[in-house]
């Protein structure tokens, strides 16, 4: 299966928790029904990107990274490759790369989408990254390791977030908290 046909199997198998949650869905098939290259950043201005928020071992803790450009404690995430084979791995691989922890674990089900600006990517603004947004849970023990991409990586305890942070990374922890639960 390509990264494509997995993305759009994902995105309509699906279920949205509410109302807005489904419209962004929506937004998204129609955008790959659209687009050839709706997957990579060469897609202007639009493009599906993939995130994974890491969870402690214990689901206590959160890591996040100080992204270099927004100056904001982030989720791990990014583009989409050609080597990428399905919108999880392609979270999951972001995840290993930006926090040096290899042995993560993914659920291979969205947590939440999120349509947000980018004022860096690409020459046509306002350009969107369109995140299908994951949980990933770290080993017991791990280390994290600073990447090129992040001023800074922390762990922050549930609730201890930082200041500088937006309302969809709090939504984000909240989703996958409750998921992580595995409570409705």
């Amino acid at each position: 299966m390509s990264l494509r046909a997995d993305a759009h199997a994902t995105l309509t198998t699906w279920h949205a928790p509410d109302a807005e949650q489904e419209r962004l869905r929506l937004l998204y098939l129609a955008h790959l029904d659209a687009q050839p290259d709706a997957l990579l950043r060469e897609c202007h201005p639009d493009h599906l990107t993939a995130s994974a928020i890491i969870f402690s071992a214990d689901h206590q803790s959160v890591l996040l990274t100080l992204h270099h450009i927004v100056k904001l404690w982030l989720q791990t995430g990014g583009h989409c490759e050609a080597s990428d084979v399905t919108l999880a791995r392609a979270a999951l691989r972001e995840g290993r790369e930006e926090s040096g922890i290899g042995a993560l674990t993914i659920d291979p089900v969205p947590v939440l989408l999120s349509r947000h600006e980018v004022p860096f990517c690409g020459p046509v603004q306002p350009a969107h990254h369109l995140d299908v947004q994951y949980v990933a849970v770290a080993p017991a023990g791990a280390q994290h390791v600073i990447s090129e991409e992040s001023d800074d990586l922390a762990w922050f305890g549930l609730d201890e977030l930082p200041t500088q942070t937006d309302q969809e990374v709090r939504d984000l922890i909240a989703a996958a908290t409750t998921r992580l639960r595995g409570t409705p």
